[in-house]
């Protein structure tokens, strides 16, 4: 692992490259200065799920302003700069000061200027997949959803993405919000109620849901055993969010946060609390180096984990390794057992 935070990108698409991974390989690590590529990512999973082939550019426009529409209600701060005309429009339509016709008028002339061409774009290339294409050569702009983005959709946990798309775009525009300053803006967590909140002048604002945001991460597998996991708690295969090092360690290890991100995993039922389960056990030295790349996933992201992480670990790869290597050791020292678990699945993150 390097300094430089695109290296976790490369690793992230290339360990066992799947749909799943493309796809949130440009969620969780294209660029973000403004909110388009999440609505056009809800209007694409929207759209794959009814078994539609192709989509003119002002039914897209539909879904893709609604989607906009909702998140302004909660976040009016949807873009890095200026607010452009489209954004604009969707705050005047929300205020009842525009038609939803003209609303779409905006849309279809601002709102897909540049989100169709950078949508597939991650780390300045454009990846190995297309969800989408555009068909601009006939007398109706069109865009053609590719066998691609309908087989994600046949997939079992193809829910989770939407959760996970959701995630996203509520840490972003919650950065944006408060204005990316690393020193006033901290992801929390909330054990009893699964949220990840901010704490800005004694004003809290809960985000969204735990794992939510840490799923797509892992690439929706159990952090120890590979097995697939759903966010939805009503799933037979529904996650726990686990604490790596037990909470039995709190009086034990200062200077750390045990209830920080770095430290929170998904994990099946079965690694968590199972006959066999984890429990108060210190992980295996293998998990050790797994938690390591996993955050190193978070921090590769934009705003605002890759802040919080490095709050709780360190500014560089080589400091958050040995905050790392110290918490082991004190953790092993105590717990003196260590655990591990087989494989369900090929080891894929």
């Amino acid at each position: 692992m390097t300094n430089n935070p695109m290296s976790s990108i490369d690793i992230f698409q290339g360990e066992a490259p799947s749909l799943e991974s493309y796809w949130r390989s440009i969620i969780l690590f294209g660029n973000n200065t403004a909110s388009y590529k999440f609505a056009l990512a809800r209007s694409l999973l929207d759209l794959s799920r009814s078994g539609v082939c192709s989509v003119s550019l002002d039914e897209l426009g539909l879904s893709f302003a609604r989607h906009t529409c909702e998140h302004i209600k909660i976040a009016p701060k949807q873009t890095t700069g200026k607010t452009p005309p489209f954004l604009l429009a969707c705050q005047q339509y929300n205020a009842a000061q525009i038609t939803q016709e003209e609303l779409l008028t905006v849309t279809r002339k601002h709102g897909f200027r540049y989100v169709l061409d950078a949508f597939h774009v991650v780390n300045r290339e454009s990846i190995a997949i297309n969800f989408f294409q555009k068909d601009f050569h006939g007398a109706q702009k069109k865009v053609i959803l590719t066998d691609a983005i309908h087989q994600l959709a046949a997939t079992d946990l193809f829910c989770n993405l939407k959760h996970e798309t959701e995630a996203r775009w509520r840490l972003v525009e919650t950065a944006w919000e408060y204005g990316l300053n690393a020193n006033l803006l901290g992801v929390k967590y909330d054990e009893d109620k699964n949220l990840l909140f901010v704490d800005n002048y004694l004003q809290r604002k809960n985000i969204t849901s735990a794992r939510d945001a840490l799923n797509g991460y892992q690439k929706g597998k159990c952090f120890y055993c590979f097995r697939d996991i759903d966010v939805d708690q009503q799933s037979d295969n529904a996650c726990d969010v686990d604490h790596f090092y037990p909470h039995v360690l709190k009086p034990h290890i200062g200077g750390a946060n045990l209830d920080g991100i770095w430290n929170l995993v998904l994990s099946c039922r079965h690694c968590n609390r199972g006959a066999d389960g984890k429990f108060a056990k210190v992980p295996s030295i293998k998990y050790v180096n797994r938690l390591h790349k996993r955050n190193e996933f978070l921090i590769s992201s934009h705003h605002p984990l890759r802040e919080t992480l490095m709050q709780q670990t360190g500014s560089t790869e080589r400091m958050r390794r040995e905050f790392m290597r110290n918490i082991d050791i004190k953790a092993a020292s105590y717990l003196i057992h260590r655990w591990s678990v087989a494989n369900v699945n090929p080891e894929i993150f």
